[in-house]
């Protein structure tokens, strides 16, 4: 995991540090944390550790089991399916809305973020895996609404959740074509082929991501 800055309130930091480590694949899915080695790493207590642990099971990044503690999450077939549906949908509504409400600033946002993920080396997943989710934050940024926001922060997990256990399709050579795609409707204020474009994007993945899932979920 990267550097821990300890905090002015310790609890926070130690959830944002542990939150941030599970997006970014540092933890990856099925990984089992332990407070006191957690505890050791980071050079604080195992109080603020087991909080930590606690809000984000909450959250749904971690699973409790009993008498085996805490694990990252991962996610079925099934689970992976109805999370595509609603991306599909909150994604070309973010789409739509950033067509129509981007700003100029929002504008160089969007084509710094997709620079900056085409810019990642094509063998460093994690890297991918976040520039991509930085940019679909961009776009929903770029919606100016607040509500779709925070509708999105739990999605994302959940999708950065999926892309850690599969591991494969950032650079499948359909990605750079329907992002670049996804900018150009956005930038054009063409709202409908923003929002067109959004869906055929996650529709394109989710049946990638669903095929490598199936196997191993149980009947």
């Amino acid at each position: 995991m990267t550097s821990f800055e300890r905090p002015t309130l310790v609890r926070d930091g130690v959830y944002e540090h542990l939150r941030r480590a599970v997006l970014d694949g540092d933890l990856a899915p099925g990984e089992r944390l332990g407070e006191v080695e957690l505890g050791a790493q980071l050079g604080v207590s195992r109080t603020p550790i087991r909080e930590a642990l606690m809000r984000l099971t909450q959250d749904g990044l971690l699973i409790a089991e009993a008498n085996k503690g805490v694990r990252v999450r991962t996610l079925s077939a099934a689970e992976a399916r109805d999370t595509y549906v609603v991306r599909e949908e909150l994604d070309g509504l973010a789409a739509a809305l950033a067509a129509q409400h981007h700003t100029p600033a929002d504008a160089a946002a969007l084509r710094a973020a997709l620079n900056e993920l085409h810019a990642a080396p094509g063998s460093d997943y994690r890297a991918q895996t976040r520039l991509d989710l930085a940019f679909h934050r961009a776009i929903t940024h770029a919606a100016h609404n607040a509500a779709l926001s925070d509708l999105n922060r739990d999605l994302e997990q959940r999708v950065a959740l999926i892309k850690h256990q599969t591991r494969t399709y950032n650079a499948h050579p359909q990605t750079d074509a329907q992002h670049a795609a996804l900018l150009d409707a956005i930038l054009a204020r063409d709202h409908d082929a923003a929002r067109d474009a959004a869906r055929t994007h996650v529709r394109t993945f989710a049946a990638l991501v669903l095929n490598d899932l199936q196997p191993r979920s149980t009947p």
